[in-house]
């Protein structure tokens, strides 16, 4: 399916972006993961290579201009393409409004919204070189609900899926589809320690919290990185050629906007 493409996943060596690294080397395609600790990017590097596909790693944060030009620059040196971008670095604060900080709103602005904005300004030009490419950016289910101790989730995600559909539709005519993949709560590392600090807040148990998440999930579980990862691979695929500037929620049911 994806035989010949270079993809290049941010955050890509643990939760989502381990996934989403691994569900596209398994479709054919070569992928480059970046992030910030070597162990866990060469953990998801052989299990990349596992599967038969070429595997790049660096060490990048990507809240940093020159290390994201760099990131690109090498890969393109490395791999002589880039076809895929799966943005998927994130951060994530949990504070009442009163508690949060100018510092706080621009870190996260700067880790997530920014950094995508920067790494697609990049990798656009190899891009446009083969008129063709895949952008997905990962938001979240807080671009479309109300959380109160999420502010800064909010107002990032939001960002996001407004770029994804203006990059969209500067980018449509190279044959380059950008879209968006929200997720709802997914078994990660970084979602348990939410939940752990949450039970915590509340005096309960981490299993009674994971419990009232699930129950507000309709289809009856929390979400897995592998589901987002069969939602990127759809936006990646010949099946979605005519697909661009969509949000995609993979939250099992559990949003209540009605999104058009």
């Amino acid at each position: 399916m994806l035989n010949n493409k270079v993809a290049l996943v941010t955050g890509g060596s643990r939760g989502i972006g381990r996934a989403v690294a691994l569900k596209l080397a398994e479709h054919g395609a070569d992928v480059a993961i970046c992030g910030r600790t070597a162990d866990s990017l060469d953990d998801t590097a052989a299990a990349i290579k596992k599967l038969g596909a070429r595997c790049w790693t660096y060490q990048c944060d990507v809240s940093d201009v020159d290390q994201v030009k760099s990131l690109v620059t090498k890969l393109g040196a490395d791999a002589g393409r880039i076809d895929i971008l799966v943005n998927n670095a994130v951060t994530s604060t949990s504070a009442p409004f009163d508690q949060l900080t100018d510092k706080e709103f621009r870190y996260h602005i700067d880790v997530k919204l920014m950094a995508y904005i920067r790494i697609a300004r990049q990798v656009l030009p190899f891009m446009q070189r083969e008129r063709w490419g895949r952008i997905v950016n990962v938001g979240g289910m807080t671009a479309r609900i109300v959380a109160p101790f999420r502010m800064t989730n909010g107002v990032v995600n939001a960002g996001v899926a407004n770029f994804t559909k203006q990059f969209a539709g500067y980018a449509a005519k190279d044959n380059v589809t950008v879209n968006c993949v929200h997720p709802g709560y997914t078994v990660t590392e970084r979602i348990m320690q939410v939940f752990e600090k949450e039970a915590l807040e509340n005096g309960t148990t981490l299993e009674a919290t994971i419990s009232k998440r699930t129950a507000d999930v309709p289809l009856g579980r929390l979400i897995e990185p592998e589901d987002l990862a069969g939602a990127v691979l759809f936006f990646c695929s010949d099946s979605a050629n005519m697909v661009t500037g969509q949000c995609l929620a993979v939250d099992g049911g559990s949003g209540e906007a009605v999104a058009y």
